[in-house]
């Protein structure tokens, strides 16, 4: 099996685990990959590029929320709601943010574009009822260009313990002088790398 968009590599495992040959490979590398994708779970983002087109629903006229965006290639938005998209936008009608790419002075990718040129968002929602139609459509390079290292280092402590999980199938990592040791499913230091990071979604 090889990693597919993990978060650490394996030697960076193996490094934090004192394991110096190759014969668990087979077993850390998956463990990585899992580790790699509970925390896209526990965040709601991914943490890698990938350069695609997504559509969007507007909150308003003014404003839409978008995933993760680290460059912009082209916005177009949809006049009519027919799946359309003839309108595209200049870069002087819209503003990404956060500006500068920072929130609670951590960096991160665009996850909102404002109007604030010659365009609004198209609304065709019915009176006093939520917008429906992807009016938005944004073609960019979405996610993150870099794992951040606190990822990094949270993906190195999860691929660990569900790793050591093997040695401990029932639940229990042995015993010891205090008797018997249950394996805890409640980390809070990989809560703390990754909770800067986690998704916060507008209401």
């Amino acid at each position: 099996m090889a990693l597919v968009n993990a978060y650490a590599t394996l030697a960076q495992l193996k490094s934090s685990t004192g394991i110096t040959d190759s014969f668990d490979d087979d077993t850390l590398t998956p463990a990585l990959n899992a580790a790699s994708r509970e925390i896209d779970q526990a965040c709601e983002r991914v943490f890698y590029p990938t350069t695609t087109t997504r559509l969007y629903i507007p909150r308003d006229s003014a404003t839409v929320e978008i995933d993760d965006l680290e460059t912009l290639t082209t916005l177009k938005t949809s006049s009519k709601a027919d799946g359309v998209f003839d309108t595209t936008w200049s870069a002087g009608d819209l503003q990404l943010e956060p500006l500068n790419k920072l929130a609670g002075g951590i960096e991160t990718p665009f996850t909102l574009i404002r109007a604030v040129g010659d365009y609004a968002f198209p609304i065709t929602g019915r009176l006093g009822l939520p917008q429906q139609e992807a009016t938005v459509q944004v073609t960019g390079v979405f996610g993150f260009n870099a794992t951040p290292v606190a990822i990094t280092q949270a993906t190195i402590i999860l691929a660990s313990r569900i790793f050591k999980r093997n040695d401990s199938p029932l639940g229990f990592a042995g015993i010891g002088d205090m008797g018997v040791m249950r394996v805890s499913r409640f980390d809070p230091d990989i809560d703390a790398l990754i909770a800067p990071y986690k998704r916060v979604r507008f209401a």
